[in-house]
């Protein structure tokens, strides 16, 4: 075998180089940004994590005040911090849910359904999205808006918000003097429940039905 010189050995490492060194060079660097940029990423969520947290928590203790009358400018401007600085939170949409809470205390209905119907729309999750879905119904019901308030109930429930979801329904129903109906669906409601939580409320209303058809 004839050995390579010097110069020739340079000539083949620059060879090489020039094919293969550019394209390693940018793949390192694109690694290096990939994984630095995962870990900046990762900072910037802890960090509107903690932030939305700090601004929610300090919408709870406002909305949530012992004297039982909130500040409700306050509770808007905490609540509108976190729609626009951590929109993307679940924080956001519970800070809906205390807006509407201090709307429907202070009469403001049409408020409070605004507030709901956000997270109705784009609920951040499945839980958020069946106590919007609810709470909105109720407010559509002190509305004069049962029938809108039952269409929002249509569809079936995950297995932990039926027996909710089918008292309410039965509630709507009975506003609107459908009886039978009504009493169907607070069956429903009993059926998804223990025997001992099944006692309380849902079967005085079993009960009243009852009487109202005797």
């Amino acid at each position: 075998m004839v050995s390579r010189t010097d110069d020739e050995e340079l000539a083949v490492v620059k060879e090489w180089w020039q094919r293969n060194g550019k394209p390693l060079l940018v793949g390192c660097v694109l690694a290096l940004i990939a994984v630095f940029g995962w870990q900046g990423w990762q900072a910037y969520q802890s960090n509107q994590a903690q932030g939305a947290s700090a601004v929610y928590q300090q919408l709870l203790e406002t909305a949530l005040n012992p004297s039982g009358k909130p500040d409700t400018a306050k509770v808007a401007e905490l609540a509108g911090k976190l729609k626009n600085e951590f929109g993307g939170t679940h924080y956001a949409q519970y800070g809906n849910l205390f807006v509407a809470k201090v709307a429907v205390e202070s009469g403001k209905l049409h408020d409070a359904a605004a507030e709901l119907q956000v997270i109705v729309d784009k609920p951040a999750d499945a839980t958020l999205a069946e106590l919007a879905r609810q709470r909105l119904a109720r407010v559509l019901a002190a509305q004069d808006k049962a029938e809108e308030a039952l269409k929002l109930l249509e569809g079936d429930a995950d297995k932990a918000y039926v027996a909710s979801r089918e008292e309410l329904k039965g509630d709507l129903l009975v506003k609107l003097g459908r009886s039978d109906d009504a009493h169907a669906a607070y069956l429903k409601a009993k059926a998804a429940l223990s025997e001992d939580a099944a006692v309380g409320g849902l079967q005085m209303k079993l009960d009243d039905l009852a009487k109202g058809d005797a």
